[in-house]
């Protein structure tokens, strides 16, 4: 079953109950200073995984770089979670008490190469981390190990996990672990996401489905016998001019991107392959699910029309984000606890740099130095994200720090040099601190779980019933074999 999103139910705020209380500042200070100690650390390993640059179900280096920490630092690591290599969950356990998982991401984007320079200049690699997820995973990594070291001090009763989830960039790698049960006994999950601001504010994404369209026709010289040929590229294209007319017969804020992954090697050869890779996107789960449909009806016409045959991969598909009132409050009072980030001047210095390539209209750069106020927002985020699929079974809560240059686009190139430098790495810090410290509020302070879960179930609804929207397909591990742009 999947439920239809109503913004008023998704806004629906549950109270922190009057029991919860700030963390003890003996607490915050052991923390702190546990991740200020691996700040170094933090920013060499977030360097590495991002020379590393793997895209999703790739990041053979990069998670075994992440396992490699959790495991030195005491956790317990089982690899190849879910039926993909490069997934993994380490826990480390003190005894019965809450389960919270903090999710750690590590793939890059294709088509990103870029130095940690302010002008656009390529290192010849074929991926670059546009997103930030080297900081996300590292960050994420780092956070857990500075819970499990204040547990630990503290005789503290519970078990912190860290879930290595590759794929998200398209490869819904997040969803194959829900499927399998993976956070079936996690009373919460913290997350948090690079950006252009630090920020608890949460609010819903967009759920999406991907896949890819793939046409076979017959190959003939184009000029001498044409009419031997039936042109897969044909197909293709007519797909595309139908889903473009489509455009303004479907739901307000949808959202359809595709771009053609193989057009044909030579211009004198009919092609005979030919594929177009889709994405369709709205915050409705639903509406999804009824325009892809439409859009493999007029796949089906574009092969009845061009004389070719069709098949259809889905290489993806999310929920979209369930936000958490309760767990909000709790992630924007550990973000003010940890503080905001200064930049030294030669970093003032790179990012005005990248700013001057953004436009007049950038925002000014001391905004990295502020902390947002936290709001429940009632309007999709303009991406997706395989997160959604985990606030669907767990209380999941998210936060955003300032690893970019302010105005910077998402998946730029901007982004890339900012994630490799020490302005991304200033951010992760931030981050790991701040999930740091809220993981430890929810240990001290279990009815902020029991209100985020009776927050939870009155937003999912009565009967509600997980199902991938991916279906019982298995991970696509060579999803990123074509190019393709995300």
């Amino acid at each position: 079953m999947i439920r239809t999103i109503i913004t008023t139910a998704l806004l629906a705020g549950t109270a922190i109950p009057a029991a919860a209380q700030e963390l003890a500042p003996a607490d915050r200070q052991q923390i702190l200073a546990k991740v200020d100690a691996e700040a170094k650390p933090i920013a060499d390993t977030a360097l590495q995984i991002w020379n590393f640059a793997e895209v999703g179900y790739q990041e053979q280096q990069s998670s075994a770089l992440l396992q490699s920490r959790l495991k030195a630092a005491g956790f317990t690591v089982k690899a190849g979670v879910a039926g993909e290599p490069t997934a993994f969950v380490a826990s480390f356990r003190n005894g019965a008490g809450p389960v919270i998982g903090v999710l750690a991401e590590y793939d890059a984007l294709p088509g990103l190469s870029q130095a940690a320079s302010p002008v656009k200049q390529s290192i010849g690699g074929i991926a670059g981390h546009g997103c930030g997820h080297n900081l996300f995973g590292t960050a994420s990594t780092y956070a857990a190990i500075a819970v499990k070291d204040w547990m630990t001090r503290n005789k503290v009763a519970g078990e912190i996990r860290v879930y290595g989830t590759p794929a998200e960039e398209g490869g819904s790698g997040k969803v194959y672990m829900v499927r399998d049960g993976l956070f079936a006994d996690v009373d919460t999950v913290l997350h948090w996401h690079p950006g252009n601001t630090n920020s608890a504010s949460q609010g819903p994404s967009m759920a999406n489905i991907s896949g890819k369209f793939r046409f076979h026709g017959v190959s003939a010289h184009a000029a001498g016998n044409p009419d031997k040929g039936r042109s897969a590229l044909d197909g293709v294209e007519a797909l595309d001019a139908m889903v473009n007319l489509m455009r303004e017969h479907i739901p307000d804020r949808t959202r359809i991107h595709y771009v053609i992954t193989n057009g044909g090697k030579a211009p004198n050869v009919v092609p005979d392959e030919a594929e177009v890779y889709y994405y369709v996107r709205h915050v409705d789960p639903k509406v999804v699910v009824s325009v892809m449909d439409r859009v493999k009806k007029a796949a089906e016409g574009a092969a009845l029309g061009t004389g070719t045959t069709m098949d259809f991969e889905t290489t993806g598909g999310v929920y979209s984000l369930l936000p958490n009132n309760a767990l909000m409050a709790v992630m924007d009072r550990s973000l003010h606890a940890a503080g905001a980030i200064t930049w030294t001047p030669q970093e003032t210095a790179f990012a005005e740099g990248i700013r001057k390539t953004l436009g007049p209209d950038a925002p000014p750069l001391a905004s990295v130095g502020e902390i947002q106020p936290a709001q429940l927002v009632d309007d999709a985020l303009g991406g997706s994200t395989d997160v959604s699929d985990v606030s669907w079974v767990t209380p999941t809560v998210g936060l955003s720090t300032a690893t970019f240059v302010p105005g910077s686009a998402g998946h730029s190139w901007q982004n890339v040099a900012a994630a490799g430098s020490s302005i991304g790495a200033k951010g992760a810090v931030l981050a790991a601190k701040t999930l740091a410290l809220a993981a430890a509020d929810l240990f001290r302070n279990p009815a902020t779980i029991t209100a985020a879960k009776a927050e939870f179930e009155q937003k999912r609804g009565p009967g509600f019933t997980y199902k991938a929207m991916l279906g019982d397909r298995k991970p696509p591990l060579d999803y990123r074999k074509a190019p393709a742009a995300e």
